[in-house]
C-alpha cells in the first residue's frame, strides 16, 4: 500500500539528540571505538584490527530512495522501526567532516547500536573529525539485527536508514552517495571515480578514473607510474564532484576503503605500506590464527577490504580537491575494446551512460564475472540518468575535457591480458601526450598506432578476435536498443553510439 500524499518524512525521522540522550555514547575516540570492538577483533601481523561482518557486499537490491521509488507504509514502519531501536538501545554516535571545498563541505553524524563498534571503528577513519558543535547535514543510521534487509535514502531530508545489513560500505556509501545528490543540484555531477594529478615536465594533468568497485580504479588512481621526471598526487579513490568550472572536489579526507585482493608491493608500492601499517583496519580479509594475512585468500570473501589512513599512502597530500580536470577515462572490461580508445565528447555520454564492465564481488557475490551495466558505473544515483548523461556530455565539452574508454580486463577470444603495467603505460603515455591516434573504422573509435611499454598488437582488435564486424555490430544494436529506454537522452549521444 502506497503512503497518503500528506505523508513527510520529518514525521518519522526523530533521532535521539547525542547531546542530551542517556543511551547515546558521542564522539567516542578511535582506540576507544577499538576497545568496543575489542572482542570481535583478530589482531593482524601488523599490529591492526582485523574484523568479519556477516554481509561482505552492499545490498544493492534491497535500496530504494523517495526520488526514484514510491515508498509504501511497510518501508516507513522499517524505518519507523529502526528509529524506536536508537532511542531504545545503547549507541554510539560520530560526526564527521565530508569534503573540504567551500560550497561542498558536510558534517556527517552516524548512529550505530555499541555492538557493532567494529563498523564505527572502520568508518570513523574514512572521514576528518569535524568541528565541536557543528550541526549534521548528513543523517545515517544503522541497525545491523533485523529480519529484514533494506536500505532506505531519503535524500531530500538528506537521512539513509541502514536495515538488517553489518557491511561497513554501507555506511561509508550511505553518505557519499548524498554527496553526488548534492553536487549535482548545485549545476555538478557527481562521480564513482577516483582522482589524481600526474606532474611532468613542469605540466600538470588531472585524471579522473570511473569505474566500477573492483575493476581497477584504486589501483589505477593510486599507480605512481614509475616517473622518473614527474610527480603523482592521489586526490581521491572513490567518489568526487565535477565542477562546472572544471575542479573536481574530493569527499573523504582522511581514508581510503580499497579492495585488497590482488594487492601488489611491486606494482602498488605506495597503497600496500598504508594497508600494512598498524593503523589499517581490515574487513573480510583472511587472518590466520596467528594473525597472518593473506590478501589472496578468498575463503571468507573476494571483496576483502581495508580502511587506509592517507597519511600513510606517500603520494596521497593534504589535499583531496583537483583544480582542473583534464582527462576523464572511462573503465571498462570488454574483450572487443582495445586498451584504449580516445572519445569524442559525445561517445565520452554514451560510455557514461553504457557503464559497461563485469560485476565483482563488491556489487554482487552472486553475479561474479557477467557482463552488466550500470549508468556512469555508478550504483549510487539518485534521480534521471538521463539528465546525468546529458550533464556529463555538456561538462566534458564545455570544460574541453579529454575522454577515453579504457580496457582493464582482457582482449579476444584467446583471452590475451591487459596487464596493470600495459594500463600504467598508457596512461603515462597519455599524460605526457606520447600518443599517437589513428582512426578505426570497424571500431568507429579512435585508438594508438602504439604507446611506449606496451605491446602494440594489443591495439589490434582484428588480430585478436574472430568475425569482429559482426561481433561489433551486434553489439552496436544492442547498445542503441539500451539507451532508447532513457527519456530525454539527447539525440546526439544515441546517434554517438561505437
Amino acid at each position: 500500500m502506497s503512503l497518503p500524499r500528506s505523508w513527510s518524512p520529518a514525521d518519522v525521522i526523530d533521532l535521539p539528540d547525542p547531546h542530551t540522550a542517556s543511551n547515546v555514547t558521542y564522539n567516542p575516540s578511535i582506540s576507544r571505538l577499538r576497545e568496543l570492538a575489542r572482542a570481535e577483533e583478530r589482531t593482524t601481523e601488523y599490529g591492526s584490527a582485523g574484523y568479519y561482518s556477516e554481509f561482505t557486499s552492499r545490498s544493492a537490491d534491497q535500496t530504494a530512495n523517495t526520488i526514484d521509488h514510491e515508498f509504501t507504509e511497510e518501508d516507513i514502519d522499517l524505518v519507523a522501526q529502526a528509529i524506536e531501536l536508537a532511542h531504545d538501545a545503547d549507541m554510539l554516535c560520530l560526526d564527521r567532516k565530508l569534503g573540504s571545498h567551500p560550497d561542498h563541505t558536510y558534517v556527517c553524524r552516524y548512529y550505530v547500536p555499541t555492538g557493532y563498534a567494529r563498523i564505527a571503528h572502520a568508518w570513523a577513519k574514512l572521514l576528518e573529525p569535524t568541528e565541536e558543535g557543528a550541526p549534521p547535514d548528513f543523517r545515517t543510521l544503522q541497525v545491523p539485527d533485523h529480519d529484514i534487509t533494506a536500505i532506505r535514502v531519503f535524500p531530500d531530508e538528506r537521512f539513509t536508514a541502514v536495515i538488517g545489513s553489518d557491511y561497513t560500505g554501507e555506511a561509508k556509501k550511505s553518505f557519499l552517495r548524498q554527496f553526488m545528490y548534492e553536487v549535482k543540484r548545485d549545476g555538478g555531477i557527481g562521480l564513482h571515480a577516483g582522482s589524481k594529478q600526474v606532474t611532468v615536465g613542469g605540466d600538470e594533468v588531472g585524471q579522473l578514473f570511473m569505474g566500477l568497485s573492483a575493476t581497477g580504479k584504486t589501483t589505477l588512481t593510486t599507480h605512481g607510474y614509475g616517473l622518473q621526471d614527474g610527480s603523482v598526487r592521489v586526490m581521491q579513490d572513490d567518489v568526487c564532484g565535477l565542477l562546472p568550472d572544471g575542479s573536481a572536489v574530493g569527499s573523504e579526507g582522511y581514508g581510503m576503503y580499497v579492495k585488497t585482493a590482488g594487492l601488489d608491493p611491486d606494482e602498488q608500492a605506495e597503497l600496500y605500506n598504508g594497508v600494512t601499517h598498524e593503523s589499517a583496519v581490515f574487513e573480510n580479509v583472511y587472518i590466520d590464527e596467528d594473525g597472518r594475512v593473506d590478501f589472496d585468500d578468498d575463503t571468507y570473501t573476494a571483496n576483502g577490504r581495508a580502511v587506509v589512513l592517507r597519511e600513510h599512502v606517500s603520494i596521497a597530500p593534504g589535499t583531496i580537491d583537483l583544480d582542473g580536470v583534464d582527462q576523464l577515462f572511462f573503465i571498462t572490461r570488454n574483450p572487443i575494446c582495445p586498451p584504449v580508445a580516445r572519445l569524442t565528447p559525445d561517445q565520452a555520454a554514451v560510455a557514461f551512460m553504457l557503464g559497461e564492465s563485469v560485476e565483482t564481488s563488491a556489487g554482487d557475490p552472486d553475479r561474479a564475472g557477467e557482463s552488466i551495466r550500470v549508468v556512469g558505473t555508478n550504483p549510487f544515483t539518485i534521480g534521471s540518468r538521463a539528465e546525468e548523461g546529458n550533464l556529463l556530455r555538456g561538462l566534458v565539452d564545455h570544460l574541453d575535457i579529454d575522454s577515453y574508454l579504457l580496457n582493464t580486463g582482457h582482449l579476444g577470444q584467446q583471452a590475451r591480458d591487459i596487464s596493470v603495467e600495459d594500463s600504467a603505460n598508457i596512461l603515462k603515455a597519455i599524460a605526457q601526450d606520447q600518443v599517437e591516434w589513428r582512426y578505426d573504422e570497424t571500431l568507429s573509435l579512435e585508438v594508438p598506432r602504439a604507446v611506449p611499454g606496451v605491446d602494440s598488437t594489443l591495439f589490434d582488435v582484428a588480430a585478436h578476435v574472430d568475425d569482429l564486424e559482426d561481433k561489433v555490430r551486434y553489439q552496436r544494436d544492442d547498445r542503441r536498443a539500451y539507451l532508447r529506454q532513457f527519456d530525454g537522452l539527447a539525440p546526439a549521444i544515441l546517434d554517438a553510439v561505437y
